[in-house]
């Protein structure tokens, strides 16, 4: 059974307790019409709800909504579960159906925010003429092996390898920066220990939330940390505006480089580069 997320923007004064209380009533109709709403994510300071259902298609995922309470969604998408699976995680919830956060109380509510990271290996089509097919593929293997014991170090979940580099999903804006930080430092280690192999890589990062003005999940927030790491130099941690915002305070440190023009982005966007050399 296809498998949608839809937004909610929530009116002025309603509480977490309300949105539990129309979860309920989604449960109690949801079988008449061969629905399944499993679970939801709160965003209390953006006043926003994201549920995740089942549904046989996306008209009868609204007519659950609109008997059981009336709150419609501003907007429904189809997506893939293997996507929901790498960018949200295997999610814990509290007894009302909300995502709360692991290892947290039943108040801990996951916001549904993620921050979206990509690694490039520079001019990887060059290390494999350079080098040939095995050495080339020896040295991709250092990068992932690399990046993945980041990823599991600072709590990121790989989505997919895009074949030149990774693609991650973080709960923590700081922990996706932490982790990127660890990648290049251990890169260059590496490199010290191994001349003339060296191995650089660009990272791009953005935040935002699940279901935005595309019709993909996280579809802006990829596009954006994707354009991010292909703007990047090499060896360096590029990132939007809203991921330095959510570091203030977290003893990270990045360099205002202003506003960049990005293809795709008809809006200028400010970016940072987080700073990790010792």
């Amino acid at each position: 059974m296809p498998l949608y997320m839809d937004i909610h923007n929530l009116p002025e004064g309603t509480t977490p307790e309300d949105v539990a209380k129309a979860h309920a009533k989604d449960m109690e109709t949801q079988r008449k019409y061969g629905v399944e709403y499993s679970k939801y994510w709160v965003n209390e300071s953006g006043r926003k709800v994201f549920c995740l259902v089942h549904a046989p298609n996306a008209e009868a995922a609204e007519c659950v909504h609109r008997e059981a309470h009336g709150m419609m969604a501003e907007k429904l998408i189809e997506i893939q579960p293997e996507l929901a699976e790498g960018f949200l995680g295997g999610v814990e919830t509290n007894a009302a159906g909300a995502v709360v956060l692991s290892g947290g109380s039943a108040d801990a509510r996951d916001s549904g925010i993620r921050t979206v990271l990509f690694t490039d290996v520079v001019n990887s089509t060059t290390l494999t003429q350079s080098l040939g097919d095995e050495a080339a593929l020896a040295m991709l293997g250092v990068h992932d092996t690399i990046v993945r014991d980041a990823l599991s170090a600072l709590g990121g979940r790989e989505v997919k390898h895009t074949g030149d580099g990774i693609m991650a999903s973080f709960i923590s804006a700081a922990g996706a920066v932490r982790c990127a930080i660890q990648i290049q430092r251990e890169l260059d280690k590496h490199a010290k220990a191994n001349p003339g192999r060296s191995l650089k890589v660009r990272v791009g990062a953005a935040a935002g939330e699940p279901v935005e003005q595309h019709d993909d999940l996280f579809g802006a927030t990829v596009q954006l940390a994707s354009r991010l790491c292909a703007h990047a130099q090499p060896e360096q941690i590029l990132v939007s505006n809203a991921i330095a915002e959510l570091c203030l305070g977290k003893g990270l440190l990045f360099e205002d480089l202003g506003e960049v023009t990005l293809k795709g982005f008809g809006y200028p966007v400010r970016t940072h580069a987080a700073a990790w050399k010792q």
